[in-house]
């Protein structure tokens, strides 16, 4: 885009004026976006905070009542939180998994919930069963290692 023209006034005093307004409009606009800056690094902060706090009040009510919980987080919410991963368990062998949820390939704005019906137990897979898996919670980390090659 192309810098506004300002014509240049004849007189002196006029171009002086026209010069002075121009540098505090400019150096305003510096402050403005300095300000702007701060504001969406705190706003940032604060929103990862309350997809942190989302995460854990759905662990804590999954630990309570033991079944995949509407609504829960969804999986951006849950990776912006620091909670990356996924233990489930195998509702048939009752092997415990974990799944990194950076690597699923649905959409960010998919539920945690939803996920249970997807979800299969690698070695019940081999077996010729495809039963679903049961979502326990999120974690920072992986919990268990993984049983698949």
């Amino acid at each position: 885009m192309a810098p506004k023209y300002h014509p240049t006034p004849l007189s002196g005093g006029d171009r002086k004026a026209l010069n002075k307004e121009l540098r505090q409009a400019r150096g305003m606009t510096r402050i403005l976006a300095a300000q702007s800056d701060e504001m969406r690094s705190k706003g940032d902060a604060l929103i990862r905070r309350a997809d942190r706090l989302l995460c854990e009040s759905w662990n804590e009510r999954m630990w309570a009542d033991g079944e995949p919980i509407d609504p829960s987080p969804t999986i951006d919410q849950a990776i912006n939180g620091g909670f990356s991963w996924l233990e489930i368990e195998c509702s048939r062998c009752k092997t415990p998994n974990n799944i990194d949820l950076a690597e699923l390939r649905r959409p960010p704005t998919t539920f945690v919930h939803d996920l249970a019906r997807s979800l299969r137990c690698q070695k019940c897979v081999k077996a010729g069963k495809r039963p679903s898996a049961t979502l326990l919670q999120l974690g920072e980390r992986p919990r268990h290692l993984r049983t698949d090659p």
